[in-house]
């Protein structure tokens, strides 16, 4: 098995930034491409963006390109989410999530690990 845990979450401003941490721990070594999702209440989950276990592929959903930048420590077993100049319509519950399949994929159900989530609350 294999634990996710989220932090980093919290209230901002629009224009500010914040940094999401998502910290492996278990069976990692099951562990391939590691992805951010996010649901807004109403709203299905959506992909944010996901980095391959060697972090020599990323993707990025457009609606966060140039604004968030994800990035991965394997020492350290911990996937970071820079987001700046974050928007109203970033508010959501992002979601950690773990991919022991190939590639880097942005359909949730290809996840298989996922962590409790962490609120992130854009002002306006």
């Amino acid at each position: 098995q294999v634990q996710l845990v989220e932090s980093g979450g919290g209230l901002v401003q629009a224009g500010g930034s914040l940094t999401l941490s998502c910290a492996a721990s278990g069976s990692t070594f099951r562990i391939n491409a590691i992805g951010w999702f996010r649901q807004a209440p109403g709203k299905e989950r959506e992909f944010v963006a996901a980095i391959s276990r060697s972090g020599g592929t990323i993707r990025y959903d457009d609606s966060v390109k140039g604004r968030f930048t994800i990035s991965r420590d394997n020492a350290k077993s911990t996937v970071t989410l820079q987001m700046n100049s974050l928007k109203p319509e970033d508010t959501a519950v992002y979601y950690c999530a773990a991919d022991g399949g190939l590639g880097v994929r942005a359909r949730d159900i290809d996840y298989d690990y996922w962590g409790q989530g962490t609120q992130v609350t854009v002002s306006s």
